[in-house]
């Protein structure tokens, strides 16, 4: 099956499908559970729409710790069925659906005390291999081991020799979040579901107390028009309140919003070769290699403010820097610091047995006649979360229309990119003689594109230019920037810089320097004229200096006011029809 793109001419031939068809699932909202509900439902053979009021992943789902794990904390609460849970899908992920994008991750857990506590966290790592093994998914990764003070701190030098006096090595797995999810909602159009990010339900429409579709507003043109739909499902995470109130009914459970800042340093300001998991009053917090950074996080407070950005504040910063710099010998300061980004955990308030479905950790509800609500849940196990809502939303389809429908196959779905990857990971230097490009750079591809990396190349040869590295974000190449917007659904400088390339958290200036090539890079493809061009950079740079003072304020009301001081960027149709800067 050759993949789709999510090209400016796919996006205009979904928003035609989904205008004059009747669907048998439309799903709101394209974060990481959102595209795989679309992606399931696609798969039992329903026709889908799939539509996102901003980006894909442009919530919570690209502003996680980008870890796939079983949630070793679970163990300590005997929840084994959730760690379990979580480890086959980690396994899954691994495997077989995006071998391309997962991959594991070693982590030290130091120990402080003598004696006990290396049994009793020893005892927890076991069972968590155990759990991992019996899955039936065994990822392949490595047992854990037992490791002296001297071993702890040759895997990761920056130790402070009083911070430990041994500690447990074992593997979870990590995945660039945003790109997954794009993967997820790419693999979903390859399927058949009309796929249209930039595209804001206005409203729910009902017939007879039933929702039969979403009324929608296309921000890209200011277009306004019905998506009918015999099932809709809720997917909007954080915001699932905002949209259960569109069917006026009262919603059967609630969520709240979770604030989790991360930082992310130079791999050179910190000495080590695995992650770091340490305990906190409150939680624990991660220290998690990624490429040539370093990820910390994170935190985890009631947030009741703006929920399209989420903001940093200067205490959260602090908080994160106290605790790390209590175990390296060389502590970080705010200069090491190359980015910073906060994201919303949606979590159940008042969920009770009437409306939570096979885990603890989310909640399946049909709270209104057409209409499914999925919310809760964590990243690694959307599957999960997807097959439970779409199994509820076959079951309307099959009282109502008659009609029967499969079940879920995701397990046997890889996502677009995984097929072939391995074969193509073994010819690496091979593709690297064809294209004249580094092995490290083709290493850098495949691990960002899997198999689908052969389309970037063709970009490249087309283009040789496109095989330069990108002005201002030298680990990435021009064809990148260009491939996020004629394949990867990129509408805006914003998605490309934050969300397909991550240039905005991986550069000091955050990527203040590749804006202007990146705008001319893809406003081509996109139709921009010079003055869209410098509207897109203008905005993406008033959007850095806006996080830039929120980061300098001291508690969330103030970050939150000073975030808000960059609006959304205006497209192009809104300027020349006068249309406002922000659609309600």
């Amino acid at each position: 099956m050759t993949p789709a793109a999510l090209s400016p001419r796919a996006r205009t031939a979904a928003l035609k499908r989904l205008s004059t068809q009747h669907f048998d699932v439309l799903v709101i909202g394209a974060g990481v559970v959102g595209s795989g509900c679309a992606l399931d439902a696609a798969t039992r053979g329903l026709k889908v729409g799939l539509v996102e009021a901003r980006d894909f992943a442009s919530g919570t789902s690209s502003r996680s710790s980008k870890l796939i794990h079983g949630g070793l904390r679970y163990l300590e609460m005997l929840d084994f069925r959730l760690v379990a849970e979580a480890l086959k899908e980690r396994g899954l992920l691994m495997q077989r659906l995006a071998p391309h994008l997962v991959r594991p991750v070693p982590f030290l857990y130091p120990l402080t005390g003598r004696g006990w506590e290396r049994w009793y966290a020893g005892s927890g790592v076991a069972m968590y291999d155990a759990l991992a093994k019996a899955s039936g998914y065994g990822d392949g990764t490595p047992l854990h081991r037992h490791l002296t003070r001297r071993g702890a701190r040759k895997a990761f030098p920056s130790l402070r020799k009083d911070a430990l006096v041994g500690a447990i090595k074992y593997y979870d797995a990590q995945v660039d979040d945003a790109r997954h999810t794009m993967f997820l909602a790419r693999t979903a159009a390859t399927y058949g579901a009309a796929v249209a990010s930039r595209t804001r339900v206005l409203g729910l429409i009902k017939e007879s107390e039933r929702v039969v579709g979403a009324e929608v507003i296309d921000l890209e043109t200011g277009n306004r028009f019905e998506i009918r739909a015999s099932q809709v499902i809720n997917a909007t995470g954080v915001w699932t309140d905002e949209t259960q109130a569109m069917a006026r009914e009262r919603g059967q459970f609630n969520v709240r919003a979770s604030k989790g800042i991360h930082l992310v340093v130079p791999r050179d300001r910190i000495r080590g070769e695995t992650g770091l998991i340490l305990r906190t009053e409150k939680s624990v917090l991660f220290v998690i290699p990624w490429k040539r950074h370093w990820i910390i996080g994170t935190t985890d407070t009631d947030w009741e403010l703006s929920k399209d950005h989420p903001a940093a504040s200067s205490i959260d910063i602090d908080y994160l820097l106290e605790h790390v710099n209590s175990v390296l010998e060389v502590p970080l300061t705010r200069d090491d610091v190359e980015g910073v980004y906060a994201g919303l955990r949606p979590l159940l308030r008042g969920e009770d047995a009437a409306t939570s479905k096979l885990s603890r950790e989310h909640a399946v509800a049909h709270s209104v006649p057409g209409l499914v609500v999925v919310a809760g849940g964590k990243y690694t196990t959307y599957r999960v979360m997807a097959a439970d809502a779409v199994d509820e939303a076959v079951h309307g389809l099959e009282t109502t229309l008659g009609k029967t429908v499969g079940p879920c196959v995701t397990e046997q779905i890889p996502l677009v990119g995984a097929d072939g990857f391995h074969a193509l990971w073994n010819q690496r230097r091979m593709l690297a003689a064809q294209s004249g490009l580094a092995i490290n750079r083709v290493e850098h591809l495949l691990e960002r594109y899997g198999s689908l990396v052969l389309e970037v190349l063709d970009l490249i040869a087309a283009e040789p230019d496109l095989a330069e590295p990108l002005p201002g974000a030298e680990d990435y190449l021009q064809a990148e920037a260009v491939y996020a917007v004629t394949h990867e659904g990129a509408r805006h400088l914003d998605d490309v810089l934050t969300r397909r390339l991550r240039v905005s958290i991986e550069t000091f200036d955050r990527g203040v320097a590749a804006a202007p090539y990146v705008a001319d890079l893809g406003g081509g493809y996109l139709g921009w004229d010079a003055a869209q061009r410098a509207r897109e950079v203008e905005h993406y740079l008033k959007r850095v200096e806006a996080e830039r003072e929120s980061q300098r304020q001291p508690d969330d009301h103030t970050a939150d006011a000073a975030r808000k001081g960059a609006p959304d960027v205006v497209p192009v149709s809104h300027v020349a029809e006068g249309l406002p800067d922000v659609v309600p």
